[in-house]
This record gives C-alpha cells, sequence and structure tokens, in this order.
C-alpha cells in the first residue's frame, strides 16, 4: 500500500475544519435533545436531525490520526525514538487537557453568587473518570490512541492488504455488535476507537474512488437510519432515543468512512479564498474544540433566548455554530501568538 503524497493531503485539511465545525454544531444543538414532548416539536426535530446528521465528526478526528500517525510510522526512514515520540505527539495533547481541565474545573465552580472552592474541588476529585467539563471526555479515550499508534503501525507494516481487510471487516462486526448491545468482552472503548486509527490508514493509503457509490449509499442510507429511526424511537418510547447517535456504532462508523472518501476524493476541487479558510480553520481545529464551550455557556441556556433570535432551530442551529467557530477561531489565533499561552492551543 503506497503512502498519499503530503502536496495530496489538503482534504485532511478539509476533514479537520469541518469535523471542528461539526463538533461545535452538536455541543450547540445539545440542550434541544432532551426537550422531547417540552417543546414545541419542530424545533426540538431540528436539533435532533442536525444532530444524526453530524455524529460522524468525532469518529472522523480518529481516524485523520491513524492516518497520519501511523503512515507516518511506517514510511518514517530512523528507527522508532521512545523519548522523542512522547515529547513530541504524547505531551503535545496532554498537556493542553491537563491544563484546559484545571481552567474548566475554575469556571465550574462559577455560579450567581460567586466561584466556590467545593465545587472547583469536588470537579478536581471527579477528574481520573468524569471530564472536568462536557468536551473534555474526548481526551480521555483520544490519549490512549497515542500509545496505540506504536504498536499498531510495526504490525500493520507486516500484514498483506487482504488479512488488512479482515480485520477491518472484524471491527465493523465489533461496532456492529456494540451498536445492538451484544454482551461481549470485546466492546471496549480502547478496541473500538484504535478501529477508526486503522480504517483511517487504510483509507488514506489507497485509491477509493471505485468504491465511492458502495460509501455513498451506505453512508446515505445510514443517514437515514439515524433520522427516522430517532424521530420513530423517540415517539414510541416518549423520551429521546439515543440508539442511532454513538461514536462507536456500525452507523457511524459506516457515515464516517463515506465522509473520508468524498473528501478524499473531491476537496481538491477547492481553490482561492475558500481553500485558505479551510486551512486556517484546519490549523487552528484543535484550539477551536478546547476553547468553544466558554462562548457556548450562555448561549446554551434556552432561557437565555439566543436561540429565539433567529425565529427557528432550523437557523439557529448553524448561525449560532458559524458565530461561536469564528470567535474560538480568533481566540485561539490570539492565544497562539503569545509565547506562554501558545502550548494551549497546539
Amino acid at each position: 500500500m503506497a503512502p498519499s503524497s503530503k502536496s495530496n493531503l489538503f482534504f485532511i485539511d478539509f476533514l479537520r475544519c469541518i469535523a471542528a465545525i461539526a463538533v461545535v454544531a452538536i455541543h450547540v444543538l445539545g440542550p434541544w435533545r432532551e426537550q422531547f414532548g417540552i417543546v414545541d416539536e419542530n424545533q426540538w426535530l431540528a436539533a435532533v436531525s442536525y444532530n444524526g446528521l453530524l455524529r460522524w465528526a468525532v469518529p472522523v478526528f480518529f481516524m485523520i490520526s491513524g492516518a497520519l500517525l501511523i503512515t507516518h510510522q511506517i514510511t518514517a526512514q530512523s528507527p522508532f525514538d521512545c523519548h522523542h515520540y512522547i515529547k513530541r505527539r504524547v505531551v503535545k495533547v496532554l498537556l493542553p487537557f491537563v491544563i484546559w481541565s484545571l481552567i474548566y474545573a475554575m469556571i465550574g465552580g462559577m455560579d450567581t453568587t460567586g466561584w466556590h472552592w467545593e465545587q472547583t474541588r469536588t470537579l478536581l476529585s471527579q477528574a481520573n473518570n468524569h471530564p472536568t467539563w462536557y468536551h473534555l471526555w474526548f481526551f480521555y479515550s483520544f490519549i490512549p490512541m497515542y500509545f496505540v499508534i506504536p504498536l499498531l503501525a510495526p504490525v500493520l507494516r507486516q500484514m498483506a492488504e487482504q488479512r488488512i481487510k479482515f480485520l477491518l471487516y472484524a471491527w465493523f462486526a465489533l461496532t456492529l455488535l456494540h451498536w445492538l448491545e451484544v454482551d461481549t468482552v470485546l466492546r471496549q472503548p480502547l478496541l473500538l476507537y484504535s478501529g477508526y486509527l486503522v480504517l483511517g490508514w487504510y483509507l488514506i493509503n489507497r485509491n477509493n474512488r471505485d468504491d465511492l457509490p458502495l460509501w455513498f449509499w451506505a453512508g446515505g442510507a445510514m443517514l437515514v437510519f439515524n433520522l427516522v429511526g430517532t424521530w420513530q424511537l423517540s415517539h414510541e418510547h416518549g423520551r429521546y432515543a439515543i440508539f442511532f447517535m454513538g461514536y462507536k456504532s456500525f452507523n457511524t462508523a459506516i457515515i464516517a468512512a463515506m465522509v473520508f472518501v468524498l473528501a478524499q476524493a473531491y476537496a481538491d476541487m477547492i481553490a482561492g479564498k475558500l481553500r485558505q479558510g479551510i486551512s486556517l480553520v484546519a490549523r487552528y481545529s484543535f484550539g477551536i474544540y478546547l476553547i468553544h464551550p466558554l462562548f457556548l455557556i450562555p448561549i446554551r441556556n434556552i432561557e437565555a433566548g439566543y436561540y429565539t433570535w433567529f425565529a427557528s432551530n432550523w437557523l439557529a442551529i448553524p448561525l449560532l455554530t458559524l458565530i461561536v467557530v469564528l470567535l474560538s477561531l480568533l481566540s485561539s489565533m490570539m492565544l497562539a501568538k503569545l509565547p506562554l499561552l501558545q502550548k494551549l492551543v497546539p
């Protein structure tokens, strides 16, 4: 399997950009998901529809990491250096996670009466298992992948393509078991998320154009299942149904693969200012992910009325998303220019 050339990796920037925007949108719409039967159904339907269309975002981030880092490990001319890898890769992600966990723990200690150390201390005492802010859960699954990659790379290097395909088929089967909640010891986050690493590496190092129709129809069918299934199950159970929304489920894996190969095939058609803008957002996508919840603190309070500025959630969610992305991008760019703070937004 021949690796893609660096000159042909704009689609990775495109994926980073749209995945970052999609994650922000998921968090913008978040408060509305549990409002089934409480608010006007059209407002709720807008939120869960956008949610169902965008669940591929987090898996795509895992796929990008696998695509780039496994490929780098396999093609590197020099032998693996443990200390260099930990300093260059692991610490680069671990340090911002720790610092932002402290920052959000401080923020979590605030309420309308001021700041309370007891609330912050509670968040910090639980941080070994629970993030101090909702979006930081990602790092509890993402950081372990940096320890998996150096172990996966030499194994994949020695495997024939047919065996790699078999490995991916087995992993897709595992995501199906997870989706159907089949009781098996293999339903572990480490295994399920590691599969995205392998899938991203496999797809970036092959020509997927012949398979585009298959991915398109399979991914499209899963998106329809997400939308129709969530509406149906929510009405049957009288509450918001999350069955179709898992990040580690078969339907989401298929959609994420579809998004990846479509971007790989067509992203290079984008040119000019739009291409430059996409690359800019991609460059600061990590910072956008870390910072954006700060701007959502007032917005996510439905009673504050920010959503009503746009009359309908069909408009409010995408427009508020773009506003928050822009504010987060500008904040990341400013932090990146300050020597003492630039490591917060690597």
